[in-house]
């Protein structure tokens, strides 16, 4: 990295471009006609989040020693393709609400969410097109890939709601997919439009992988244990739901007879009142120690994601930074 470079450009707090991304996405993202297509797009791009992948994609272009401005396209395609995929998966799940709103197809119709939905993927790969000819080959063909592994992380998981015989590596696999991709592509894109090595891109999308892994592993745990005063959504949700997550699979591997079948027993009922049912099931996965080998599962692909990091040709300053970031994401209560 050239050190005069790395010296001028100045690195942004993670508030700061939340807030320019913002900006950019209600200067770009408008209600046009036909209304009953577009003002859906609005309307889930509006219900706010985390806004983490492309506030990473903006700090990876500084961090590789490029001006922030030149990656707010590509961090809207990422963000747009994050909620399009929201949207289908809201109609497959049937579910009634995201971010505590309506969900698009709840509020208008499944055709609706249908197409408004397919109208945000082609709009992802059109604000590619900003870019010179060569960046758009790099970011279209890492966005085409990424796009698919995330279709079939979520073939994955709704293939796993039917089977008995789920393993771990088979869950570490789909959430790899379905999750971590995506953020992995966030990093690598701002290293593709700073024009890094493509040592350094390799480097900065493993980061983002492995901090992808443990962030939705994290977020199995909190759905369980978290505070429900901070967590966001239902605590025991994937519980009530009976969803194989890395708790309940790491159980079925790991704990005794009488665990797994009382595990077993317990998620073949529906209770009226669940609070029973996920009290019994959350003192399952802290007796066989699922919950401890959880906690553990996140800090291992947290400290890969860390290792990695060191690899990467850039100032201490900046990995200190990603290395804040990922340390607060893994701390986080919501």
């Amino acid at each position: 990295m050239d050190v005069f470079l790395d010296k001028i450009v100045r690195m942004h707090a993670i508030n700061e471009y939340r807030t320019k991304f913002i900006d950019y996405l209600e200067a770009r993202v408008k209600t046009k006609e036909p209304r009953n297509l577009y003002e859906p797009i609005t309307y889930i791009l509006g219900l706010g989040g985390k806004r983490l992948r492309p506030v990473l994609t903006l700090m990876a272009t500084e961090i590789f020693g490029c001006d922030y401005k030149k990656a707010l396209d590509a961090a809207l395609a990422i963000e747009v393709f994050h909620n399009f995929s929201l949207v289908h998966d809201d109609i497959m799940d049937a579910a009634p609400l995201r971010r505590g709103k309506s969900t698009v197809h709840e509020k208008w119709d499944v055709n609706t969410g249908i197409l408004s939905g397919d109208a945000m993927l082609i709009t992802a790969y059109q604000l590619f097109e900003n870019y010179e000819c060569a960046t758009f080959r790099n970011l279209a063909k890492l966005f085409s890939k990424t796009a698919l592994q995330v279709c079939e992380g979520q073939q994955y998981d709704i293939d796993f709601e039917d089977r008995d015989d789920v393993t771990l590596p088979e869950y570490l696999k789909m959430i790899e997919y379905k999750t971590a991709v995506l953020v992995a592509a966030a990093l690598e894109m701002g290293g593709i439009i700073a024009e890094a090595s493509k040592e350094e891109q390799q480097n900065i999308y493993d980061f983002g992988l492995n901090l992808g892994i443990a962030f939705q592993l994290q977020d199995d745990y909190l759905d369980a244990f978290g505070d429900p005063k901070t967590f966001g959504k239902q605590v025991g949700g994937d519980i009530i739901e009976n969803k194989k997550t890395f708790l309940y699979l790491n159980v079925l591997e790991n704990g005794t007879s009488e665990q797994k079948k009382e595990l077993l027993d317990m998620y073949s009922i529906q209770p009226q009142n669940p609070s029973d049912k996920i009290a019994t099931i959350k003192e399952i996965f802290e007796e066989s120690g699922s919950a401890k080998q959880t906690k553990l599962a996140i800090a291992d692909y947290t400290n890969r994601a860390f290792t990695i990091l060191e690899k990467l040709d850039i100032s201490a300053e900046k990995k200190t930074l990603l290395q804040n970031f990922g340390e607060n994401l893994m701390h986080r209560a919501v």
